[in-house]
């Protein structure tokens, strides 16, 4: 019997705008000193992967590196929820009332990605590495870690949190094995 594919989505270290509550989407802020300390903290937690893939996006990219993968493909479609205009702003700025389309609820800025588009995108990324085989190392984003968990087991994912910077979660297809682990440092 083959065992079913793993992936496990490591969510980037802080990055600059996670320390200033800003949000962020599909900006490119690097990595705080923080963000990069904990990356590096995680190393030894992880076994090696042949096969890595990462986000695009450098407070992405700089994790796969401090993780020990500074040559890991970049794929556009592991980036965050794309924000719009909304992007760089204090989260206290942005309107109340109505779950936000990176919560998986409806409200978006006007230029900004549903989550339905979202989802869809990081679906089919889920998809290809499923039909590749074998385990998986991801590095990517809170959003696309919920994504990710939603498209394969079906849960609604305004009832699952944000996972923590540096955090691990770990799908088997249809099934969640962990989610959001950190290790206690």
């Amino acid at each position: 019997m083959l065992t079913p594919p793993r992936l496990v989505l490591v969510r980037h270290g802080q990055s600059t705008y996670n320390a200033q509550a800003r949000l962020q989407g599909q900006a490119d802020p690097p990595l705080s000193q923080t963000g990069r300390a904990d990356a590096e903290a995680l190393r030894p937690f992880l076994p090696r992967f042949e096969q890595v893939v990462t986000s695009d996006l450098q407070r992405a990219s700089e994790t796969a590196a401090l993780l020990g993968y500074p040559d890991a493909p970049r794929d556009e479609r592991w980036r965050e929820i794309f924000v719009g205009e909304w992007s760089g702003r204090s989260l206290a700025e942005l309107p109340t009332g109505t779950e936000a389309a990176w919560r998986g609820g409806p409200l978006r800025a006007p230029d900004g990605e549903s989550w339905a588009q979202f989802e869809a995108r990081v679906g089919g990324a889920v998809d290809e590495l499923v039909a590749a085989g074998g385990d998986w190392l991801v590095i990517c984003h809170g959003g696309v870690v919920r994504a990710a968990l939603s498209y394969v087991t079906g849960v609604n994912p305004r009832m699952v949190a944000g996972p923590a910077n540096t955090s691990v979660t770990v799908l088997r297809p249809p099934f969640l094995e962990r989610y959001a682990w950190t290790p206690a440092l």
